[in-house]
């Protein structure tokens, strides 16, 4: 079946059944592997990408439920004005370890800064609720997100 994407402001003709987790599309079909697979039950958090600016998980949602949404990945989002504050405050905060969980960190946060423009701890939490660092990076990624948000 032929689904059409808009992913980073590209539309992609897809044959695709519409059950399909969109990760699964986005790394195998579209070749945009900076959307990591964690756990397959949208509870680590890896594979989060935005739909229309929102956090989402992408290895639970199918397909057919992205209709004409516009679908943004961290190969993306630095396009965004929220998008390039969260990426320039990780990089001058040196957040990342390992790095794995980074891309669905940065999305959730670029999502959270971009509703809400002075988020407080409690936001903070709220959004990166589930978003699970193995390295334990989280208190680096809550002063970059306040970083992002002062725009310093």
């Amino acid at each position: 079946m032929t689904t059409t994407l808009n992913v980073n402001g590209e539309t992609h003709n897809l044959d695709a059944p519409p059950d399909m987790p969109l990760l699964w599309v986005l790394r195998d079909l579209i070749g945009l592997t900076g959307t990591k697979f964690g756990c397959g039950i949208a509870q680590c958090g890896a594979c989060t990408v935005h739909l229309d600016g929102a956090a989402v998980r992408s290895c639970v949602l199918p397909i057919a439920a992205v209709g004409d949404r516009k679908v943004t990945t961290i190969e993306a989002v630095g396009n965004t004005a929220a998008g390039k504050k969260v990426q320039d405050a990780w990089k001058a905060l040196d957040v990342v370890q390992c790095g794995y969980c980074q891309s669905g960190q940065v999305m959730s946060a670029a999502s959270l800064i971009s509703s809400n423009p002075n988020p407080s701890d409690a936001d903070i939490n709220a959004a990166m609720d589930g978003n699970i660092c193995r390295c334990g990076t989280y208190n680096r990624i809550r002063a970059a997100i306040k970083h992002a948000v002062k725009g310093a």
